[in-house]
Protein backbone atom coordinates (compact mmCIF):
# COMPACT_ATOMS: atom_id res chain seq x y z
CA UNK A 1 0.00 0.00 0.00
CA UNK A 2 1.83 3.36 -1.54
CA UNK A 3 0.79 6.59 1.44
CA UNK A 4 2.87 9.72 -0.05
CA UNK A 5 4.31 11.70 3.02
CA UNK A 6 4.73 15.58 2.36
CA UNK A 7 6.50 16.16 5.93
CA UNK A 8 10.07 15.11 7.53
CA UNK A 9 8.88 15.72 10.68
CA UNK A 10 5.28 12.48 9.78
CA UNK A 11 5.24 11.00 12.79
CA UNK A 12 4.38 7.45 10.84
CA UNK A 13 8.42 7.95 9.55
CA UNK A 14 9.75 7.97 13.39
CA UNK A 15 11.24 4.17 12.94
CA UNK A 16 13.87 5.44 10.23
CA UNK A 17 15.12 8.03 12.57
CA UNK A 18 16.07 5.44 14.87
CA UNK A 19 19.43 4.68 15.32
CA UNK A 20 21.00 0.89 15.79
CA UNK A 21 20.44 0.96 19.73
CA UNK A 22 16.78 2.02 19.32
CA UNK A 23 16.22 -0.66 16.51
CA UNK A 24 17.28 -3.29 18.71
CA UNK A 25 15.49 -2.71 21.48
CA UNK A 26 12.23 -1.14 20.64
CA UNK A 27 10.10 -4.36 19.28
CA UNK A 28 8.70 -5.77 22.47
CA UNK A 29 11.40 -4.79 24.49
CA UNK A 30 13.35 -7.84 24.00
CA UNK A 31 17.00 -7.76 25.44
CA UNK A 32 18.57 -10.49 23.18
CA UNK A 33 21.18 -9.43 20.23
CA UNK A 34 18.89 -10.05 17.59
CA UNK A 35 15.21 -8.85 19.05
CA UNK A 36 13.74 -5.93 17.39
CA UNK A 37 14.05 -4.51 14.04
CA UNK A 38 16.73 -3.57 11.65
CA UNK A 39 17.04 -0.76 8.62
CA UNK A 40 18.28 -1.72 5.01
CA UNK A 41 19.89 0.91 3.33
CA UNK A 42 19.11 1.10 -0.62
CA UNK A 43 17.08 -0.95 -2.91
CA UNK A 44 20.20 -3.66 -3.66
CA UNK A 45 19.98 -4.52 0.00
CA UNK A 46 16.36 -4.04 0.53
CA UNK A 47 15.55 -6.35 -2.13
CA UNK A 48 18.35 -8.87 -0.52
CA UNK A 49 16.53 -8.86 2.58
CA UNK A 50 13.72 -9.78 1.03
CA UNK A 51 14.85 -12.69 -0.61
CA UNK A 52 16.29 -13.93 2.71
CA UNK A 53 12.77 -13.86 3.61
CA UNK A 54 13.01 -10.93 6.13
CA UNK A 55 9.51 -10.06 7.36
CA UNK A 56 8.68 -6.23 6.49
CA UNK A 57 7.57 -3.42 8.15
CA UNK A 58 7.42 -0.82 6.23
CA UNK A 59 9.47 1.16 3.17
CA UNK A 60 10.78 4.77 2.49
CA UNK A 61 10.90 5.08 -1.23
CA UNK A 62 10.87 7.53 -4.58
CA UNK A 63 7.85 6.88 -6.20
CA UNK A 64 9.55 4.34 -8.81
CA UNK A 65 10.69 2.20 -6.39
CA UNK A 66 8.02 2.58 -4.47
CA UNK A 67 5.87 1.22 -7.21
CA UNK A 68 8.16 -1.37 -7.83
CA UNK A 69 7.67 -2.90 -4.70
CA UNK A 70 4.18 -2.41 -4.37
CA UNK A 71 3.73 -5.00 -6.58
CA UNK A 72 5.57 -7.35 -4.58
CA UNK A 73 4.27 -6.33 -1.21
CA UNK A 74 0.57 -6.17 -0.71
CA UNK A 75 0.40 -6.08 3.03
CA UNK A 76 3.33 -3.55 3.74
CA UNK A 77 3.11 0.53 3.90
CA UNK A 78 5.33 2.06 1.34
CA UNK A 79 5.69 5.77 2.18
CA UNK A 80 6.93 7.80 -0.63
CA UNK A 81 8.68 10.92 -0.58
CA UNK A 82 10.53 13.44 -2.35
CA UNK A 83 14.30 13.62 -2.39
CA UNK A 84 14.91 16.16 0.65
CA UNK A 85 12.53 14.26 2.38
CA UNK A 86 14.17 10.87 2.03
CA UNK A 87 17.84 12.57 3.19
CA UNK A 88 16.47 14.35 6.07
CA UNK A 89 14.90 11.71 7.68
CA UNK A 90 17.47 8.89 7.37
CA UNK A 91 20.26 11.13 7.80
CA UNK A 92 22.80 9.55 5.15
CA UNK A 93 22.66 13.16 3.66
CA UNK A 94 22.25 11.17 -0.13
CA UNK A 95 18.27 10.44 -0.93
CA UNK A 96 18.38 6.64 -1.51
CA UNK A 97 15.78 5.28 -3.68
CA UNK A 98 14.73 2.85 -1.31
CA UNK A 99 15.17 2.14 2.85
CA UNK A 100 13.53 -0.50 4.42
CA UNK A 101 11.90 -1.09 8.19
CA UNK A 102 12.52 -5.25 8.95
CA UNK A 103 11.91 -7.56 11.80
CA UNK A 104 15.17 -8.94 12.63
CA UNK A 105 15.16 -12.86 11.79
CA UNK A 106 15.61 -15.43 14.98
CA UNK A 107 18.28 -15.95 16.77
CA UNK A 108 20.72 -19.15 15.30
CA UNK A 109 22.54 -21.27 17.99
CA UNK A 110 25.89 -21.12 17.74
CA UNK A 111 26.38 -25.31 18.04
CA UNK A 112 23.94 -25.94 14.82
CA UNK A 113 25.79 -22.98 13.11
CA UNK A 114 29.27 -25.03 13.79
CA UNK A 115 28.01 -28.37 12.97
CA UNK A 116 26.60 -27.29 10.24
CA UNK A 117 29.78 -25.13 8.83
CA UNK A 118 33.41 -26.39 6.72
CA UNK A 119 34.40 -22.64 6.66
CA UNK A 120 33.90 -20.78 9.86
CA UNK A 121 34.34 -16.92 10.41
CA UNK A 122 35.15 -16.17 14.20
CA UNK A 123 35.14 -12.35 14.96
CA UNK A 124 36.91 -11.34 18.69
CA UNK A 125 35.46 -8.50 19.93
CA UNK A 126 35.53 -6.86 16.27
CA UNK A 127 33.98 -4.14 17.50
CA UNK A 128 33.83 -1.87 14.04
CA UNK A 129 30.90 -2.33 11.99
CA UNK A 130 32.45 -0.86 9.01
CA UNK A 131 35.25 -3.69 9.46
CA UNK A 132 33.03 -6.72 9.94
CA UNK A 133 30.57 -5.27 6.67
CA UNK A 134 33.77 -5.59 4.26
CA UNK A 135 34.73 -8.55 6.44
CA UNK A 136 30.90 -10.58 5.94
CA UNK A 137 30.60 -9.28 2.25
CA UNK A 138 34.32 -11.24 1.65
CA UNK A 139 33.20 -14.52 3.27
CA UNK A 140 30.26 -14.63 1.41
CA UNK A 141 31.49 -13.87 -2.20
CA UNK A 142 34.28 -16.11 -1.41
CA UNK A 143 32.44 -19.20 -0.24
CA UNK A 144 32.46 -19.27 3.76
CA UNK A 145 29.52 -20.72 5.76
CA UNK A 146 29.15 -19.11 8.81
CA UNK A 147 29.89 -16.22 11.24
CA UNK A 148 30.72 -16.11 14.95
CA UNK A 149 30.52 -13.56 17.04
CA UNK A 150 32.06 -13.38 20.78
CA UNK A 151 31.30 -10.69 23.26
CA UNK A 152 32.32 -6.82 22.47
CA UNK A 153 31.75 -7.23 18.63
CA UNK A 154 29.67 -4.95 16.21
CA UNK A 155 26.21 -6.10 15.03
CA UNK A 156 26.07 -7.62 11.42
CA UNK A 157 22.41 -6.10 10.73
CA UNK A 158 23.68 -2.36 12.28
CA UNK A 159 22.83 0.20 9.48
CA UNK A 160 26.58 0.29 8.91
CA UNK A 161 27.48 -3.18 8.65
CA UNK A 162 24.50 -3.88 6.35
CA UNK A 163 25.83 -0.93 4.47
CA UNK A 164 29.02 -1.76 3.67
CA UNK A 165 27.93 -5.80 3.53
CA UNK A 166 25.64 -4.64 0.57
CA UNK A 167 23.27 -7.26 2.40
CA UNK A 168 25.78 -9.87 2.29
CA UNK A 169 24.84 -9.69 5.92
CA UNK A 170 21.67 -11.39 5.41
CA UNK A 171 23.09 -13.80 3.32
CA UNK A 172 25.95 -15.12 5.56
CA UNK A 173 24.30 -17.15 8.96
CA UNK A 174 25.56 -15.64 11.73
CA UNK A 175 25.43 -16.03 15.68
CA UNK A 176 26.69 -14.84 18.78
CA UNK A 177 28.47 -16.49 21.93
CA UNK A 178 29.41 -14.14 24.83
CA UNK A 179 31.67 -16.55 26.44
CA UNK A 180 34.88 -17.00 23.97
CA UNK A 181 36.68 -20.00 26.24
CA UNK A 182 33.09 -21.78 25.62
CA UNK A 183 33.56 -20.68 22.23
CA UNK A 184 36.44 -22.26 21.31
CA UNK A 185 35.75 -25.33 23.18
CA UNK A 186 32.69 -25.56 21.28
CA UNK A 187 35.13 -25.75 17.49
CA UNK A 188 37.31 -28.23 19.10
CA UNK A 189 34.88 -30.54 19.94
CA UNK A 190 33.72 -30.42 16.48
CA UNK A 191 37.07 -31.03 14.59
CA UNK A 192 37.49 -27.19 13.55
CA UNK A 193 41.06 -26.19 13.31
CA UNK A 194 41.09 -22.98 14.51
CA UNK A 195 43.70 -20.32 12.58
CA UNK A 196 44.46 -16.86 14.33
CA UNK A 197 45.57 -14.41 12.07
CA UNK A 198 47.91 -12.36 13.31
CA UNK A 199 51.02 -9.87 12.27
CA UNK A 200 52.93 -11.58 15.15
CA UNK A 201 56.48 -12.34 13.65
CA UNK A 202 56.40 -15.84 15.22
CA UNK A 203 53.58 -17.06 13.00
CA UNK A 204 53.46 -19.03 9.83
CA UNK A 205 53.54 -17.59 6.58
CA UNK A 206 50.16 -17.75 5.22
CA UNK A 207 51.35 -18.79 2.01
CA UNK A 208 53.14 -21.85 4.12
CA UNK A 209 49.81 -23.25 5.34
CA UNK A 210 48.24 -26.03 3.94
CA UNK A 211 44.78 -27.87 5.22
CA UNK A 212 43.22 -31.20 3.78
CA UNK A 213 40.10 -30.07 1.60
CA UNK A 214 38.17 -32.06 4.01
CA UNK A 215 39.69 -30.05 7.62
CA UNK A 216 36.84 -28.13 9.25
CA UNK A 217 38.60 -24.69 9.53
CA UNK A 218 37.88 -21.31 12.06
CA UNK A 219 39.42 -18.45 11.17
CA UNK A 220 40.00 -16.25 14.29
CA UNK A 221 39.70 -12.48 13.55
CA UNK A 222 40.16 -9.59 16.03
CA UNK A 223 39.71 -5.88 16.45
CA UNK A 224 41.47 -3.24 14.29
CA UNK A 225 43.08 -2.05 17.74
CA UNK A 226 43.98 -4.67 19.67
CA UNK A 227 44.28 -7.95 17.66
CA UNK A 228 43.21 -11.27 19.23
CA UNK A 229 44.47 -11.49 22.84
CA UNK A 230 47.34 -13.63 23.92
CA UNK A 231 45.07 -15.62 25.40
CA UNK A 232 42.94 -16.39 22.13
CA UNK A 233 46.36 -16.77 20.50
CA UNK A 234 47.57 -19.55 22.52
CA UNK A 235 44.22 -21.81 22.32
CA UNK A 236 44.64 -21.84 18.64
CA UNK A 237 46.06 -24.44 16.36
CA UNK A 238 47.64 -22.55 13.93
CA UNK A 239 48.82 -18.93 13.97
CA UNK A 240 49.56 -17.14 10.13
CA UNK A 241 50.78 -14.08 9.54
CA UNK A 242 50.31 -11.98 6.05
CA UNK A 243 54.12 -11.19 4.69
CA UNK A 244 54.81 -7.50 4.88
CA UNK A 245 57.05 -5.26 2.59
CA UNK A 246 58.39 -1.75 3.17
CA UNK A 247 58.53 -1.88 6.64
CA UNK A 248 54.22 -2.26 6.99
CA UNK A 249 53.57 -3.60 10.35
CA UNK A 250 50.49 -4.62 9.46
CA UNK A 251 47.10 -4.38 6.90
CA UNK A 252 43.48 -3.28 8.03
CA UNK A 253 41.68 -5.72 9.42
CA UNK A 254 39.30 -6.16 6.72
CA UNK A 255 41.69 -6.30 3.95
CA UNK A 256 43.69 -8.74 5.67
CA UNK A 257 40.60 -10.71 6.27
CA UNK A 258 39.92 -10.85 2.44
CA UNK A 259 43.53 -12.17 1.91
CA UNK A 260 43.03 -15.48 4.30
CA UNK A 261 39.52 -16.24 3.54
CA UNK A 262 41.02 -16.50 -0.01
CA UNK A 263 44.05 -17.99 0.62
CA UNK A 264 41.93 -20.60 2.86
CA UNK A 265 38.48 -21.29 1.57
CA UNK A 266 37.11 -23.60 -0.26
CA UNK A 267 38.35 -25.23 -3.62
Amino acid sequence: MITVVESEDDPRLDAFRWRDRQLASKLDRLEQVGAGLFVAEGDLVVQRALAAGCTPVALLCDEPMGTHFAQQLHDTTIYVGNENLRREVTGLGVPLKAVGLFRRPGLVDPAVLIRSSQRIVVAEALDNPTNLGAIIRSATALGWDGLLLTEGSADPLARRALRVSMGAGLQLPFARHENSLELHAMLQENNCATVALTPHRDAQDIHASSFPPEQKIALLLGSERDGLTADVLSRAHHQLRIPMFRDTDSLNVAAAAAIALFALGPR
